[in-house]
């Protein structure tokens, strides 16, 4: 029998990666940052690494830990999923010790430099917020973002922001429901594999904090193709490869293409075909092959974040149900406002998904508090 082939993956969450590896028939080697109870089962082998919601993942610590899980199996590529899109200079590094199966350093530089990004849309012509480096003068209607921020937990009102613009941009704030499109690319074309509609999980300091996604969001024909015909400018201008994800704002006939993310997201599971893997078609479109068209979704999928809404100084041993996923281990320490587990739903339709999803939050929490002190 052929052992499967090894592949590291490096993310700030590596298991919908790493779930995703297994289906494709790969052995994944993970660093991440929670080590979550099904990661380590579906890993290989694992390397955990330092939690810092602040300063994102240390370039030293996920070098070592890297090379730690190559000694041992000799990997030759690695896949990188949420984490790095504020310091590309670590992509290059891992790119000159492995096969980088996802965007370059220059890609994700081009892709998550605002105004740059802001002028390219123009060039394009996309419609795209106005978008400005320095602090606007009346700051009401205008959002602060973090460059290269993920998760929308580092979004603020403009006049609630610091005052400092290091490391902030700004964007005019403009109406609409939130829909991304999972976009599978080779650095030419692209396929659509999907959109999803994604809400907020706001707190007073996060109001824009990611909250979760279902699919398929609910478009007319034309709008699907509207939001199409963006992607597929966005990727003759920056040459992304592998799984990438496009976020817009929708309201009636208008739509605003809000950022790329240039590499594999948060809407993995919904999307995740039940022929096949998204972790094998990233590897291929990495090497140039893409589908012709996008594998066919049964039904519909939501997915969810649940938060802690208090401290909890030691999870207690949990019956986790079936439909929870980055399950935290018994005796984590998990605090206020930190994820205690995703939960899934399937059906029929969208609304009944999310309905479902909120149901199954309930739940968790319920299940939670009824064994924590």
């Amino acid at each position: 029998m052929v052992e499967a082939e090894p592949v590291l993956i490096a993310a700030m969450s590596g298991r919908a990666l790493a779930a995703s590896a297994r289906r494709a028939g790969y052995r994944p080697l993970v660093a991440d940052c929670f080590g979550d109870e099904d990661t380590l089962a579906l890993a290989h082998a694992h390397r955990r690494l330092t939690l810092d919601f602040h300063r994102g993942i240390d370039r030293d610590e996920l070098v070592d830990a890297l090379d730690d899980l190559a000694t041992t199996s000799g990997p030759a590529a690695v896949v990188c999923g949420t984490g790095f899109e504020d310091r590309p200079e670590v992509l290059a590094i891992m790119a000159e010790r492995w096969t980088l199966l996802g965007n370059s350093a220059a890609t994700v530089m081009s892709a998550k430099d605002p105004t740059r990004f802001a002028a390219l849309c123009r060039e394009q012509g996309i419609r795209h917020p106005p978008t400005r480096a320095d602090v606007p003068a009346d700051p009401d209607g205008w959002l602060a973002k973090r460059r290269g921020g993920a998760g929308g937990a580092h979004v603020r009102t403009a006049d609630a922001a610091a005052t400092s613009t290091n490391g902030l941009y700004y964007q005019q704030r403009v109406a609409g429901a939130a829909v991304s499109a999972l976009v599978l690319a080779n650095g030419r074309s692209a396929v659509i594999l999907g959109f999803s509609t994604q809400w907020t999980s706001p707190t007073a300091r996060q109001p824009f904090r990611y909250g979760g996604a279902v699919r398929p969001a609910a478009l007319g024909r034309e709008t699907a193709d509207a939001l199409a015909d963006s992607v597929a400018r966005l990727v003759r201008a920056i040459p992304i490869v592998g799984l990438n994800s496009v976020d817009f704002l929708v309201e009636g006939d208008r739509h605003w293409l809000l950022e790329l993310n240039p590499r594999p997201g948060a809407t993995l599971d919904i999307f995740e075909p039940t022929q096949g893997s998204l972790f094998g078609l990233h590897v291929e479109a990495c090497a140039g092959a893409l589908p012709d068209r996008a594998p066919d979704l049964k039904d519909a999928m939501a997915q969810s974040i649940v938060y802690a809404h208090r401290d909890i100084p030691a999870l207690p041993v949990l019956d986790w149900p079936d439909w929870t996923a980055d399950r935290q281990r018994a005796a984590s320490s998990v605090g206020a406002g930190q994820p205690l587990c995703t939960v899934l739903a399937a059906a029929p339709t969208d609304r009944d998904a999310r309905e479902l999803i909120e149901q199954r939050i309930a739940a968790i929490r319920t299940h939670v508090d009824a064994r924590s002190p």
